[in-house]
């Protein structure tokens, strides 16, 4: 697995994301995934999760300091007041003193002015809080006013991107910037996992379609990607992408599968207005 490298960030470019994961599902696959050699992995304060995470984390027998952990902050614990007692009661949970990635999760959702909400993460990262700082589901305008406002650099916007939602905007935007792109939802909630195409591709490689979403995706400069499952059994199956290649028609290919109605998620009152 390879690194991406992202305003002085290090992020390896496969992530676990814990997204819709219970208590128990965290501690039956997470610390599977940690051993079998996952080393990033993505929380939320608003997933509920964090301190079966923690927990897991530790269960593994992995280092601490071996892990990349990115936690983010919910749009309710903006204002200034309430931002970084937030942070302390996520690191409370996770059980360490520092997350190597602390992110913004959303940029609607609250009243406090974005200048105060990257106010307030400069702060985490100045009180060591976090070792990186960064921002998600942002448009592309939003990233550029987000890099303008900081006095850190933002190591990544995380968002989603899959093969039926192209990110050009936002790919263009995170690299004139410096920053990564972090991809949820990068199985479409199922679907690439049954994609003709895609396993027409895999077919070719003696890969799953799974597989080729996810290599489409890490071997994309600047992008990382976030990996998800309840089931151990698929843990192997989603590291095994750093083995093979896809040529640059099949890259093509895949890239011409976005289609303008291709976008998942998108809740009322906290999405942007979208590239």
């Amino acid at each position: 697995m390879h690194d991406v490298t992202a305003n002085g960030a290090s992020i390896p470019a496969l992530g676990f994301g814990t997204f819709r994961m219970d208590e128990g599902e965290v501690a039956a696959v997470l610390p599977e995934a940690l051993r079998l050699g996952f080393r990033h992995v993505d929380t939320a304060q608003i997933y509920g999760n964090e301190a079966a995470v923690g927990q897991a984390i530790k269960d593994s027998g992995v280092a601490r300091n071996e892990v990349f952990l990115t936690t983010k902050v919910w749009v309710d614990k903006f204002a200034a007041d309430a931002f970084l007692p937030s942070v302390e009661e996520s690191l409370k949970k996770l059980g360490t003193d520092h997350v190597d990635l602390l992110l913004l999760h959303w940029p609607g959702g609250s009243d406090t002015p974005r200048e105060v909400q990257i106010e307030q993460l400069n702060k985490a990262r100045d009180a060591g809080m976090t070792r990186h700082i960064g921002i998600s589901n942002y448009s592309s305008a939003q990233m550029r006013e987000a890099a303008r406002l900081s006095a850190a650099p933002i190591a990544t916007n995380q968002v989603e991107y899959h093969p039926w939602l192209s990110q050009k905007a936002v790919l263009d935007a995170a690299r004139e910037l410096g920053m990564s792109l972090t991809a949820y939802y990068a199985m479409a909630d199922g679907k690439s996992a049954t994609d003709p195409t895609l396993a027409e591709i895999g077919a070719r490689h003696g890969k799953t379609a799974a597989q080729v979403a996810l290599r489409w995706q890490v071997q994309q400069p600047g992008v990382i990607t976030l990996s998800k499952t309840a089931k151990v059994e698929r843990l192997a199956e989603n590291l095994a992408i750093f083995d093979f290649e896809l040529t640059e028609e099949e890259m093509q290919a895949i890239h011409g599968m976005a289609r303008p109605d291709g976008r998942i998620v998108s809740p009322q009152n906290l999405a942007p207005a979208w590239d």
